[in-house]
């Protein structure tokens, strides 16, 4: 790959300084801050009509999306009767696709660094990039709790887990200035900074030496190849990472992917998404990609043979037409890519830590209603992704069986250790073993599975089976994840 001095089209607006400034524009602004939107829940279909569709099978429309999700536009609120006849229709729909087998993969989650500075309102995941500077002088009653890890220890800490049999570690980091993709793109950032200053090309690329921070998180390939042991499955470098390790170049996502995928990367997680519409990505995350740079670079990993998921994070400014849009360009992505996405995944918002919360832009996240809600209408809707999961991290273990009765068939993973949500003020811990699936699962009657990232590999797993652990990763031999 040949990388260019300048900013290059991945040197996207709101990059560096002026995304950090806009975010910090907009809390200022807080009380002032514009949430009214040209797209709204109104349409000239009927409830009654959308809802004869969805339990006939009839592809869906936005319009019959949103009079599904708001159980009509033409009643104030959600209608308990209404919602249940769209949990029904779901509930049938699941059953006909994929019947009772409720799935969940034995993983890790191993985020790299909680250092980022892009500011979007939402997240309390990331802590400010410059706390990690060597220089930093933190006030004396100040805490950073946020982590980088080398290389080296992200590979000590998969292989760990390797050992004890999971099948898939999974990694989304924040944006860290020093982050590259590789010794090339080290050297092109670092061009930039010798030609044009170091302030310029924070400004510009947000880009820092690795000497200013405390520890080097390395490259992404170096990270990717560190946490690729022993054939683990590495499922990680959302769009927004990938395009965080394009900018100040000309390169393609298909070349940061192709590079990736020589590392060692497997699958690509759909975070980032959010919501896929701009005028709600412009309020939540200003300094992110745009609609079209997600879609793009989703598209772009599929090309080069990666297997991907997509998610919605929903409850925050956004109402039901932008869910019901989002819905429907993960759709037509889905016939784009021929089928590349896997999974469908709900991700209700965490308000409790965040900064839209504590700066009074929201007052709460979804209802459970809305929850169970967005779960039955992307099973109807999302005719071409066949598994929509259920988060018991963000709903709970009550929850999370509750959803699987309104369309979701898969339960996540064992995670071994959860920050973004936990960070964000989740409640539900960060751990489930291969036992605590099998008696949730059984609780309901439905069968655990467990299963490969891409839902090729499948194992019933017998409740009654004592030890339970899992069998499907490489070092897998049903000895419990985490040992006595």
């Amino acid at each position: 790959m040949d990388g260019t001095a300048g900013a290059g089209d991945a040197a996207r607006p709101g990059a560096g300084d002026d995304g950090r400034a806009e975010g910090r524009a907009q809390l200022a602004g807080a009380d002032e801050l514009d949430v009214s939107f040209d797209i709204v829940p109104e349409t000239d279909q009927s409830f009654e009509n959308a809802i004869e569709k969805a339990r006939d099978g009839v592809r869906l429309t936005v319009d019959d999306a949103i009079e599904l999700l708001t159980t009509g536009t033409d009643v104030d609120g959600i209608d308990t009767r209404r919602k249940e006849q769209v949990l029904q229709a779901a509930d049938h729909r699941r059953q006909d696709v994929v019947g009772d087998e409720v799935t969940f993969v034995a993983n890790l989650n191993n985020n790299v660094t909680t250092a980022c500075n892009v500011g979007c309102l939402f997240c309390n995941f990331k802590d400010a990039a410059h706390t990690f500077e060597t220089d930093y002088d933190s006030p004396a009653e100040a805490e950073v709790p946020g982590f980088t890890k080398t290389p080296a220890e992200s590979r000590e800490i998969v292989a760990d887990a390797v050992d004890r049999g999971i099948y898939e570690v999974t990694s989304v980091s924040g944006l860290h200035p020093a982050f590259a993709l590789d010794d090339e793109h080290r050297a092109t950032l670092e061009g930039y900074v010798d030609e044009h200053g170091p302030e310029a090309a924070y400004r510009d690329l947000n880009y820092k030496r690795p000497e200013t921070y405390e520890t080097d998180p390395g490259t992404y390939v170096a990270q990717i190849e560190a946490m690729s042991v022993d054939g683990v499955h590495v499922h990680s470098m959302t769009p927004e990472e990938a395009a965080h390790a394009r900018r100040g170049t000309d390169w393609s996502y298909a070349e940061i992917y192709r590079c990736l995928r020589e590392a060692g990367l497997d699958t690509v997680p759909g975070t980032a998404a959010e919501i896929l519409v701009d005028e709600v990505r412009d309020v939540i995350c200003p300094g992110k990609i745009d609609t079209q740079g997600w879609l793009d670079a989703m598209e772009a990993a599929a090309s080069v043979g990666m297997g991907l998921t997509a998610t919605i994070m929903y409850g925050h400014v956004e109402n039901e037409a932008h869910r019901a849009v989002h819905l429907k360009r993960v759709r037509d992505l889905q016939a784009r890519v021929d089928g590349a996405i896997t999974e469908f995944v709900p991700l209700s918002f965490i308000h409790q830590n965040t900064p839209l919360y504590e700066h009074g832009v929201v007052s709460g996240g979804a209802s459970r209603a809305e929850d169970e809600l967005m779960i039955a209408v992307s099973r109807l809707f999302l005719d071409n992704i066949e598994h929509i999961q259920s988060s018991w991290v963000k709903y709970g273990d009550e929850g999370g069986l509750s959803m699987l009765a309104c369309g979701a068939d898969d339960f996540m993973g064992t995670i071994l250790s959860e920050e973004i949500t936990k960070r964000a003020g989740g409640e539900y811990g960060e751990f489930r073993s291969v036992a605590d699936y099998a008696d949730l699962i059984s609780s309901i009657g439905r069968i655990p599975v467990e299963r490969s990232t891409d839902y090729e590999q499948r194992r019933v797993v017998d409740p009654n089976e004592s030890p339970l652990g899992p069998r499907l990763g490489p070092k897998a031999d049903g000895t419990p994840l985490i040992r006595e």
